[in-house]
């Protein structure tokens, strides 16, 4: 009986194919010096590709994955959108399997890790650029609307980041009753809104600005403050508190 081979570009351990004389494989060298290359010069000396292979080498260790991971970065559209891509996508789009897809969803999932100790229990007014590369990271790909709640503490530090709903690709329901729940459950003193468009325009609609007026309405019945709504786009985030469209406090006075 023959033996069934795996599917193409599923993992599949080759063998290796040596040059001439040198009972190693082709490649071997080429993984040699792109890990030296990336421990002395630093990843800004590698192209994404590059940096792509050198993950796939713990995945894939007796396969040429170069082709592969240029397929898979014209594939996603970018290393971003790869990492952030759900398991059945890579499985189905990129044509890899599980150990790949394994491996590729732990390095975003690490990635999204590190940039949120870069803010949580800090106070959001010293960190709002980095607060926006995590919230930029973990919803500029999505391909369905989240919306997410921040809750700060008296001091605007971040203490909680929480998904709400996850919608369609235009609408994430939001209940005002709810976030103000959640609020008082957590002894939050503020909150943010988030949530993301994946037209890519984070141009706010009338929703966009009716919800938020409704939320911070009902947070304020219990003293708690609404510091913004931020909407994340493809490549640019817009504010509602920046854009005028929530009034602080002292204005409402």
């Amino acid at each position: 009986m023959r033996k069934a081979s795996a599917p193409e570009g599923r993992d599949r351990e080759d063998s290796p194919a040596s040059k001439p004389g040198s009972g190693q494989p082709h490649y071997a060298g080429h993984r040699d010096r792109l890990r030296q290359r990336f421990l002395t010069q630093g990843a800004d000396a590698l192209s994404d590709y590059e940096l792509l292979e050198l993950i796939l080498f713990s995945a894939i260790p007796r396969q040429d994955v170069k082709p592969l991971a240029k397929r898979l970065l014209a594939e996603f559209g970018g290393l971003g959108a790869l990492l952030s891509a759900r398991p059945e996508e890579l499985e189905r789009r990129g044509g890899i399997g599980l150990p790949t897809i394994a491996l590729l969803k732990a390095v975003g999932a690490a990635s999204l890790r590190i940039l949120k100790a870069e803010v949580i229990q800090r106070p959001v007014i010293g960190s709002w650029d980095r607060l926006l590369d995590y919230l930029g990271a973990s919803l500029r790909h999505e391909k369905t609307e989240q919306f997410r709640l921040l809750f700060l503490d008296r001091k605007n530090a971040l203490i909680a980041d929480e998904l709400q709903q996850r919608g369609t690709v235009d609408q994430a329901p939001v209940y005002p009753r709810e976030v103000v729940k959640r609020a008082l459950e957590l002894e939050a003193s503020a909150v943010i809104l988030v949530h993301n468009h994946p037209s890519g325009d984070p141009t706010p609609s009338r929703a966009d600005i009716e919800i938020t007026r409704e939320v911070a309405r009902a947070l304020e019945t219990v003293g708690i403050a609404l510091h913004d709504h931020l909407i994340v786009g493809r490549s640019a985030n817009a504010s509602l508190r920046a854009l005028g469209l929530i009034r602080s406090r002292a204005a409402d006075c």
